[in-house]
């Protein structure tokens, strides 16, 4: 989308009353948005649908509300401690940070070709060629301390998405609903990620909201399952209202899978 095309939206949803820059009367805090009068019941209108949609409206989905803070041994069990972080470089010139990933892949989308190093591409802020650090890893995780003291005792996590506790749960939500796959568990709920490059507006924020379901399966009908769930959601944006043109479904490659991951699609949405 084109910078001054989103300078005129983000200027027109403040004018309105749907978001507005959090904190803005004490200079602001990047990529953080609180949503005004017309923002939250245009927000929990669309939640109300898909809960209606994925939750209510099935025999097979139940719904579950977990906890925003969870024990460092979720997120250790998980693999998110270990795994769920990101390449760092920093512009010596300008001392801007990028995550390295995202600065060869603008290049290759750019010359049509990959980068061999850091050292090819030029710095977006700056402009300086051969100035990026060498990549270091970056956790994603939000950390925060419970108790009196500031320890490893104490220490917890934000959660960066609402699937663990969908998954730390399961066993229970099973036996109490009376359900054994296929069913599914949906809640809707804040999520908090430690960003390198926040985006623009609202579409990269370090705290945001998700409505998910997880839905569990029998083994060796997976494929099958996953076909139907996206066929099923790209109905669900369809019927909304949503032009199906500006739809697309883009499939991972099988090289930038998540560890955990057989297949990854996503649907996706054309702005301009």
């Amino acid at each position: 989308m084109a910078t001054d095309r989103l300078e005129n939206i983000v200027a027109l949803a403040k004018r309105r009353g749907f978001v507005y820059p959090s904190s803005e009367i004490y200079g602001g805090l990047r990529a953080s948005w609180d949503y005004g009068p017309l923002g939250v019941e245009l927000k929990n209108n669309v939640k109300r649908q898909w809960w209606k949609s994925m939750v209510m409206g099935r025999e097979d989905v139940v719904g579950l509300d977990s906890c925003v803070i969870l024990s460092k041994e979720v997120w250790e069990a998980s693999g998110h401690i270990a795994t769920f972080s990101d390449p760092l470089t920093e512009c010596t010139a300008c001392h801007k940070r990028y995550r390295a990933d995202h600065l060869m892949e603008a290049y290759e989308a750019k010359h049509k070709k990959p980068a061999t190093s850091l050292s090819e591409i030029n710095c977006p802020a700056c402009g300086n060629k051969g100035q990026f650090t060498e990549p270091k890893q970056f956790s994603g995780m939000l950390k925060t301390y419970l108790g009196p003291v500031e320890d490893e005792s104490g220490l917890a996590y934000l959660r960066p998405e609402t699937a663990q506790g969908i998954f730390i749960n399961f066993d229970q939500v099973m036996t109490t609903s009376r359900k054994k796959p296929p069913f599914g568990i949906g809640q809707i709920g804040k999520s908090f990620r430690n960003e390198i490059t926040p985006g623009n507006f609202i579409f990269r924020t370090r705290e945001f909201e998700q409505m998910e379901m997880e839905f569990f399966v029998v083994p060796g009908s997976d494929e099958e399952w996953h076909q139907y769930w996206i066929d099923t959601r790209m109905a669900w944006y369809v019927d909304l209202g949503i032009n199906p043109d500006r739809l697309r479904l883009f499939d991972h490659p099988k090289e930038k899978l998540s560890h955990y991951s057989k297949r990854t699609a996503d649907i996706e949405y054309k702005f301009e």
